[in-house]
């Protein structure tokens, strides 16, 4: 009997995901998407003009899986599913990407300081004959950061590969005053949705 194939692709660059992904137990080899070839990232994180943020994670995350999937098809790759995702903060309606400098670092943790925001994590999986996307969203409440905390904080450079410039799983943590929703979804991988697809794409999870 042929023994059944467990692995899977991730399309993604993300050391969080890795992580989360062996936490349950899930193989898995790397497709390398590119931000920097002559035509320009092979997926646009560019917002478009009026996209609200749930549809914008949904759109990029079924882009980055869409990509990875003609990947493994064009390189005669093994036939694997293909998860992606994408992870935004967002406030007031606004999206609040990945931070480019200490300055826009310490604007986005002053703009969440006291208040509660939404992280939204869209995750999708492309197969042959499948293709899902979730989303899953949580509320984070920060408490009242100091200038001198939030100064602190941003010269780490904990920053600056995160959307809305914090991590969960890192020192940020001392910032957050409540949750609700999923955790694993926060840090960029929401395990019981992640899970629900693969075991749709036919891997086999507890």
């Amino acid at each position: 009997m042929k023994p059944i194939d467990r692995k899977i692709y991730l399309a993604s660059k993300s050391p969080r995901r890795r992580e989360l992904l062996r936490q349950i137990g899930v193989e898995f080899e790397l497709l390398t998407l590119r931000n920097d070839t002559p035509r320009g990232p092979d997926v646009t994180e560019v917002v478009h003009p009026g996209e609200a943020a749930i549809d914008y994670v949904a759109r990029v995350a079924n882009e980055k899986a869409a990509f990875g999937w003609n990947m493994v098809q064009h390189r005669r790759l093994t036939l694997r599913p293909v998860l992606a995702a994408d992870t935004t903060v967002t406030i007031d309606g606004a999206i609040l990407g990945k931070p480019g400098s200490p300055n826009e670092a310490m604007e986005m943790l002053e703009r969440l300081s006291g208040r509660t925001h939404q992280v939204m994590t869209a995750i999708a999986v492309y197969h042959t004959d499948m293709k899902r996307q979730l989303t899953q969203v949580s509320q984070v409440r920060f408490a009242k950061l100091s200038a001198a905390s939030i100064k602190a904080y941003c010269s780490t450079p904990e920053p600056y590969d995160k959307a809305g410039g914090y991590g969960l799983q890192g020192l940020a943590a001392l910032f957050v005053e409540h949750i609700e929703g999923s955790h694993s979804g926060i840090v960029g991988l929401p395990l019981f949705e992640t899970a629900q697809l693969l075991r749709e794409a036919g891997i086999p999870l507890a």
